[in-house]
């Protein structure tokens, strides 16, 4: 029992010590909103008092928010990237060409003055005192009259006046499908400052990083609007939508909307006259709404389905990935695809079924890779959309198609993208801000699929066991903080005992591409050629001619360790014998034989990103 007990406090010890980063530190916000909206000029005036807690080690004597709304206006850096770009986002362009010679215009270098979005501030205090401020695009530089000191809690007040844009990204008015207001990065947002410095990214239509904080945001709208939102209602009884007879009547034809959050790092809503409210709670308590537009029967049919997988996804990732700790969350018709914002989403609605719990499921896996760990997307996009991406993969195929034995790798359609992106010549190291990709294609597949890759190919060289539960103790040790991709590779270390600094440097920040062969079998070996500058692991299931099989484990040295025996079917009754370590400075492998091998197959799983399969396998003629 003493060693017992021993044992478990080295573990315990082991756990705490690479459970933050050494000095780890992280900024609050704590935001108390109040906004009045004239409809009819899709405008509104608002008032905030953000109280803002400086945990870092250092003085501050600036601060930095974030006006997103200023990007929708010509001349704009998101207007010019969308001009220079090679392959601009369709939705936010018109082709003035044709097909073959597109000529790409910018619809934000067409919009007038009472199209365009803007945010202006009116007065900013601090502790009561003015401020001296500057307005450069979408950032807003704050001088403080006197240095926010570590420890210290600064209270903001500010007021400003802002017009929502035209509908051309995320945010917005009148959407293609008839929202009237998609309400995503609408207000003055408190930049991050972490221990890296401020964040300062401009808004060219990519990614976010924010402190966690409170929200208490109140919303004064047209009595006849519906809304749906980031955190918990706090009237429902005198509001449309919630309740069929509002208890409290209007003031001023208005109706008051009060919304608190907790623990968040972004708020979101969307208003339309026309939303219908659902809702419906997962068995671990999770209350998912559903606010959207009614507007044919197969529209509703596909959205009372959806609310149901809704659920079902909740206690799904909660048990795979660590519990959602939120009461609520929100999926709302509106914006131009799909976003994720704190405890909520704003999402397309008039899709077919798959469609729409394909868009479901991801955004909602956000609220794990991005919501509940506040990955900065500005700088590892693929760990946000990556990993997130993966949760979608695995939650979709046992929730939505029903699958009872899942794939060996669920993600491979994420890998043949990737493929595709690696011998395309377009591929960019992994590594590259969000912003400054040369290509949305890149960015795309970067982000969206060699992330799912990273992913899966981790559980390939550490085990799927080991995979599983290096998700699980992540979310115990980084839940609401703001982890970076080492952490995430400390915790997978010390989960498996594995060394894993070259798989996520040659795979982060480089271009190198993994491509092994068979390159010889006879009665006696068979040799392996490592035909690429990236090296990895290697299983490899041999048949003999006996009907008997064998899968050799061929770890690399760098690893210093093994992964343990995995649990496919493919590998059911099979011996495996580990070998001796094969060496990244040695191209070939050999592998001696007692009995004739009729078949050869590398990584029978597919979850080895070879660029080039045709090699990896040999059957006897």
């Amino acid at each position: 029992m003493r060693k017992l007990l021993i044992f478990g406090f080295f573990m315990l010890s082991s756990v705490l010590m690479f459970a933050q980063r050494a000095g780890y530190w992280q900024q609050a916000v704590d935001y108390r909103m109040e906004i009045d909206v004239d409809e009819k000029n899709y405008q509104y005036q608002g008032k905030m008092d953000l109280k803002y807690t400086n945990n870092s080690n250092q003085a501050l004597s600036k601060v930095y928010f974030h006006l997103y709304f200023n990007a929708f206006q010509p001349g704009s850096m998101m207007d010019h990237r969308l001009s220079n770009i090679s392959d601009p986002d369709s939705r936010m362009t018109k082709n003035l060409g044709t097909k073959e010679n597109p000529q790409y215009q910018s619809r934000i270098a067409t919009l007038t003055e009472d199209q365009i979005g803007y945010q202006k501030i009116k007065s900013l205090r601090m502790n009561g005192q003015p401020t001296t401020y500057k307005i450069d695009g979408t950032l807003l530089e704050v001088l403080l009259p006197q240095a926010i000191a570590a420890g210290q809690t600064a209270d903001f007040e500010m007021e400003w006046s802002a017009q929502v844009p035209e509908q051309i990204r995320r945010s917005g008015r009148n959407s293609s499908e008839g929202v009237a207001f998609s309400m995503a990065q609408w207000y003055p947002k408190m930049a991050h400052f972490d221990e890296f410095g401020w964040h300062l990214d401009e808004y060219v239509a990519r990614e976010f990083i924010a402190p966690f904080g409170n929200f208490d945001v109140t919303i004064h709208l047209n009595k006849d609007y519906v809304i749906g939102g980031s955190g918990k209602l706090q009237n429902p009884n005198q509001v449309k939508g919630y309740v069929k007879k509002p208890k409290v009547s209007p003031v001023n034809g208005k109706a008051t909307w009060h919304f608190k959050a907790e623990n968040i790092h972004d708020f979101a809503w969307a208003a339309d006259p026309n939303f219908v409210v659902d809702s419906a709670r997962s068995n671990g308590g999770v209350t998912v709404y559903t606010v959207f537009l009614p507007t044919n029967k197969e529209v509703k049919e596909n959205w009372k389905t959806a609310l149901s997988l809704a659920t079902e996804f909740f206690d799904y990732t909660s048990a795979h990935f660590g519990t959602y700790p939120w009461p609520t969350y929100s999926i709302v018709q509106g914006g131009d695809g799909g976003m994720e914002y704190g405890t909520a989403t704003l999402v397309t609605g008039g899709r077919n079924l798959k469609s729409l719990v394909g868009v479901i499921f991801h955004e909602a896996a956000h609220s794990w890779y991005q919501h509940l760990f506040g990955i900065n997307e500005t700088v590892d996009e693929w760990f946000d959309e990556g990993f997130t991406s993966y949760v979608q993969a695995l939650a979709f195929q046992a929730l939505f198609e029903k699958r009872e034995i899942p794939a060996p790798n669920p993600v491979i359609s994420g890998y043949r993208a990737y493929y595709k992106l690696a011998m395309s010549g377009k591929e960019e190291p992994m590594s590259l801000l969000a912003d400054y990709y040369n290509s949305n294609y890149a960015y795309s597949n970067e982000a969206y699929s060699k992330g799912q890759v990273l992913a899966e190919q981790l559980g390939y060289i550490i085990g799927k066991e080991n995979l599983q539960k290096t998700f699980l103790q992540f979310y115990d040790i980084w839940k609401l903080k703001h982890p970076t991709p080492n952490d995430f590779k400390r915790v997978a270390e010390e989960v498996s005992g594995i060394n894993l600094k070259w798989y996520f440097n040659l795979f982060i920040h480089t271009t190198r591409k993994i491509d092994y062969a068979i390159s010889k079998v006879s009665d006696q070996e068979i040799t392996l050629t490592n035909k690429s500058d990236f090296a990895m692991p290697i299983d490899l299931l041999v048949t003999y001619a006996d009907g008997t099989k064998e899968l050799f484990y061929i770890p690399l040295r760098e690893m210093r360790g093994d992964k343990p025996v995995e649990n496919f079917a493919v590998y059911q009754g099979v011996r495996r014998t580990v070998l001796e370590d094969w060496f990244w400075t040695k191209p070939t492998y050999t592998i001696r034989l007692n009995k004739k091998a009729v078949k050869v197959e590398i990584d029978p799983t597919q979850r080895l990103a070879d660029v080039e399969s045709a090699d990896n396998s040999y059957t006897a003629q």
